[in-house]
């Protein structure tokens, strides 16, 4: 039995459910990353970590997305290590892993270049997996 048969809720499942409660510009704000994450990696997996965290992963965290109230953050786990040529990250920029995107209500996403950064996240896992198997 799987956890559609059995009634369980799903990572994927919970994450409608936030999207729904918002029921904002902040719920839109996430299911528009959502869909650009998975048009970026349609391989990624989607997780609810951390009691309430949207998080995709590949070979590891690609990114989170957490809702707040002035704010929808899309942290990437390791974002520090990543290419920004477009500078989409802008907070959490002291670290030396994570990195974030913090979107506010009436900004747009710059698509294209979100969509560049979740594919470069991936084949940063990706290849660090393939490190760690050697």
């Amino acid at each position: 039995m799987d956890e559609t048969e059995s009634g369980a809720d799903t990572p994927s499942r919970l994450i409608d459910g936030r999207i729904a409660e918002l029921a904002d510009w902040r719920g839109e704000t996430l299911a528009r990353l959502r869909a650009l994450i998975k048009e970026a990696a349609p391989d990624v997996t989607e997780e609810w970590k951390w009691r309430g965290v949207p998080v995709w992963e590949h070979d590891g965290i690609v990114c989170t997305g957490e809702t707040y109230k002035a704010v929808v953050k899309m942290t990437f786990a390791r974002g520090a290590s990543l290419e920004d040529p477009a500078g989409l990250f802008n907070s959490s920029l002291e670290g030396n892993t994570r990195r974030a995107i913090d979107l506010r209500e009436g900004e747009a996403i710059r698509e294209d270049a979100l969509k560049a950064l979740v594919r470069a996240a991936v084949a940063l896992n990706r290849s660090s997996r393939a490190k760690k198997r050697k």
